[in-house]
């Protein structure tokens, strides 16, 4: 009974290092380099964290002019990717064609960039998207494939559609990875993406995430979510599953076999461990996870259906302040780096069981040590709800939540956390640390024990940069004439 409840949890779940040189790592680890945060690292600085890493490969979540310009003259290879909001676009294959062009084939000489990847989209097939990407999806995937292929560019760089586990999953007559079996309400799409992928030599991309069969389930065994042992496997045809990670990707290759593909190569797109956000999100349990998943990969164990060498995209990168919290808190804390470049903790990319820390983000420049804070004189807190209630809403403060390093702050605490945050996205402007006259600015770190108070870097804000982006556009245009 409790081995049913194991399995139906996690063939259900979905969701919405120290020193290190450029030889030491896992053999093909690549990394998912996200870009939503208030205060953006330069591309340039990021690119030279990831050699300084050596890190090889890296997932992008769009194909911004900046981060391809960077990656340029690299040998690290790329995914990029057409964000969900495109696919109905792509449905027309002049568009696609258009979009390759502009996104691949310009960047395909001697010293650009090594595209290898094109990620058709992100989960597109998640329940909470209401089907809204259900039909433009496969078109999607196939124009954009015609289009790379029709550019000569087809037999070195493979469209691929990064989808969710929630895909595919087990009968609840026969709950084990044997029985893996894709969706019955999205099976006809799912056969068409596989056969055509098939067809094209391309993988099948998948993202895992142990974590969240936690976070989903108070009663889901902990030790099923790590790779360091369990005192109740789960027995599929004599094969036992220790942890939900080689079980859950072999559900999917059963789901393949059963489809007729079994032999598809499948690439996990994204997998990884929180570190705020949530009881299980933090850096021992994260550090725990990479600790039991680094070694795996670079030993090429693979899983027992599909033993030997996985193609793995850890996630993320960095932390990003701007995502939406709507999956989780914990949203915003997936990177093994923090906002500002700097590691989390011990993490051995070789996976060799030297626990030394990755190389951090070199030349970052700090905002002035300056925070803001509640007024100890401050009486009347009849509308402090409402201000900590705003500065939440505009900036980051998940790490008060529940379970989180900032959870124990008293209400004095809280109010500084919250107005802090927001002071520091709005670049330290007096005039954002005012809350009807309850904040006020001090230079003395207001920081509690494991409480992180924030000081933001200089870096040009996202929200900036599409007017920034309209003026030099014009101002080349007016050169131009």
């Amino acid at each position: 009974m409790g081995k049913q409840r194991m399995f139906k949890i996690w063939v259900f779940v979905y969701i919405p290092i120290l020193f290190c040189t450029s030889s030491m790592h896992v053999g093909g680890l690549g990394v998912n380099w996200g870009t939503m945060a208030t205060h953006q690292l330069s591309p340039k600085v990021v690119v030279q964290m990831l050699k300084d890493n050596g890190i090889q490969k890296v997932k992008l979540f769009d194909a911004d002019q900046s981060t391809m310009g960077a990656l340029a003259g690299t040998s690290i290879e790329v995914m990029v990717a057409i964000p969900n909001d495109q696919l109905l676009a792509m449905n027309d294959y002049g568009r696609a064609k258009d979009w390759v062009k502009r996104n691949v084939t310009r960047y395909n000489f001697r010293g650009g960039v090594n595209i290898k990847y094109v990620a058709v989209g992100n989960e597109p097939f998640l329940a909470s998207y209401n089907n809204s990407f259900i039909h433009t999806t496969f078109p999607a995937l196939q124009n954009i494939q015609n289009a790379l292929n029709e550019a000569g560019l087809g037999s070195n760089i493979k469209a691929t559609v990064p989808l969710n586990a929630d895909v595919y999953n087990s009968p609840e007559s026969n709950p084990v990875p044997s029985a893996g079996r894709f969706r019955a309400d999205i099976s006809e799409e799912m056969i068409q993406i596989v056969q055509f992928l098939h067809q094209n030599n391309a993988p099948f991309t998948v993202n895992i995430y142990p974590f969240l069969s936690l976070y989903l389930n108070e009663n889901f065994p902990v030790d099923y979510a790590f790779f360091d042992g369990t005192a109740n496997s789960v027995v599929d045809h004599g094969i036992p599953y220790t942890n939900v990670f080689d079980a859950n990707f072999d559900t999917l290759v059963s789901a393949l076999t059963a489809a007729g593909y079994g032999d598809t190569p499948v690439l996990v797109g994204e997998v990884g461990w929180p570190t705020e956000g949530d009881k299980n999100a933090n850096v021992n349990l994260a550090y725990r996870f990479y600790r039991g998943l680094l070694p795996r990969l670079a030993a090429n164990r693979g899983t027992p259906l599909r033993p030997g060498y996985i193609e793995v995209y850890l996630f993320g990168l960095l932390d990003e302040d701007a995502k939406s919290i709507a999956p989780g808190n914990f949203e915003r804390h997936w990177g093994i780096f923090r906002y500002d470049g700097q590691p989390k903790f011990p993490m051995d990319l070789s996976g060799q069981g030297q626990d030394r820390y990755l190389v951090g983000a070199k030349g970052v420049e700090y905002l002035p040590k300056r925070w803001c804070m509640l007024r100890p004189e401050a009486r009347d807190l009849s509308r402090l709800g409402d201000n900590i209630n705003y500065a939440c809403t505009h900036s980051d403060c998940t790490a008060l939540g529940y379970g989180s390093s900032c959870n124990g702050l008293d209400t004095s605490g809280n109010a500084s956390y919250a107005f802090n945050m927001y002071f520091q996205v709005q670049n330290q402007d007096d005039l954002s640390c005012n809350f009807q006259g309850l904040a006020m600015v001090t230079d003395q770190n207001i920081s509690q024990g494991n409480c992180n108070f924030t000081i933001q870097i200089v870096a040009l804000s996202p929200r900036l940069l599409p007017g920034i982006m309209a003026l030099l556009t014009g101002f080349t245009f007016l050169l131009l004439l």
